[in-house]
């Protein structure tokens, strides 16, 4: 009996700690954010509309344009997804279903290793290689643009892109392999034809969790992207200075006095952020209990 209590107890003292560290995430998010809206959401009753969204950022002369900030965030984080989305699905496929076994168990350990690698050394390599490369290249003014922004971020993006989608390629079953090679197909059609759309919803899983991590993204993008507040609305407005909005809060904060317009505006600007990298990973997190659900289903 003592032992069958002891048991009982023991169980009762793992699921409540579970319990309780389970919540205390969710507690931890929901107070990031309470702190986020007590400083932020005062500018949204200091500062006019038509001012909160205009289009020009000048705090010193009470200009608080958000819309350079937010059109610079999705310029550089859209740039880094178109490049990385190819790159990475490619390379989840060359891993899951073409390289042998022994070099997907070298290739999987070394694109993990690649997310580890700080943002900051990232930049440095940005700001000392890459825009060099970039001016020199293609004879722009200068190399820190959206665009080498753009670069660095689809390299940060790729180790999720790539792990996220070789898991759902993992997923699909093997049958459908099996499948497509006895009606004739070949490996690549069979790839391509069956395996691929039939892990779909992981793949743009995987796309939404890269975008997720791009565009919350700070060190490496204010290093390397030029940090100039304009409205990229021309063409060549990817080969152009730009700001993004963690840039813009990781350069003033540090600067700007406590309790001024200012500094509510810099909160404001991380509420914005913080709903946007929140609907991303609501997406994700829904398409992923979709994929689940149907599969429970079936």
């Amino acid at each position: 009996m003592k032992n069958k209590n002891h048991l009982r107890w023991s169980e009762f003292l793992i699921q409540t700690l579970i319990r309780v560290l389970g919540f205390s995430s969710i507690g931890f998010v929901l107070l990031i954010f309470l702190f986020l809206l007590r400083e932020g959401i005062p500018v949204f009753f200091q500062v006019s509309p038509t001012n909160l969204f205009g289009t020009r950022w000048y705090p010193t002369f009470d200009l608080f344009g958000t819309l350079p900030l937010i059109l610079g965030s999705v310029l550089v984080t859209v740039t880094a997804i178109v490049i990385a989305v190819p790159l990475g699905v490619t390379t989840a496929v060359f891993v899951r279903e073409v390289a042998p076994n022994w070099a997907r168990e070298v290739l999987k350990p070394m694109i993990e290793v690649l997310a580890g690698i700080p943002s900051v050394v990232l930049g440095f390599f940005g700001m000392t290689l890459l825009a060099p490369f970039v001016r020199e290249t293609l004879g722009f003014p200068t190399g820190l643009t959206a665009f080498t922004g753009a670069l660095i971020l689809a390299y940060m993006a790729l180790p999720t892109i790539i792990s996220v989608a070789e898991d759902a390629l993992d997923a699909v079953p093997k049958s459908y392999r099996d499948a497509g090679l006895a009606m004739g197909a070949t490996q690549w059609q069979t790839i391509w034809r069956v395996v691929v759309p039939g892990a779909r919803s992981g793949i743009v899983t995987a796309v939404m969790l890269g975008m997720g991590r791009a565009i919350g993204e700070t060190m490496a993008v204010m290093m390397v992207t030029g940090n100039a507040a304009r409205m990229p609305l021309s063409l060549d407005s990817i080969f152009r200075p730009a700001r993004t909005m963690t840039a813009t809060i990781a350069a003033e904060m540090g600067e700007v006095a406590q309790g001024s317009v200012h500094y509510h505006a810099l909160f404001g600007i991380g509420i914005l952020l913080f709903l946007l990298t929140f609907i991303i990973n609501l997406a994700a997190a829904t398409t992923i209990f979709k994929k689940r659900r149907r599969g429970g289903l079936r």
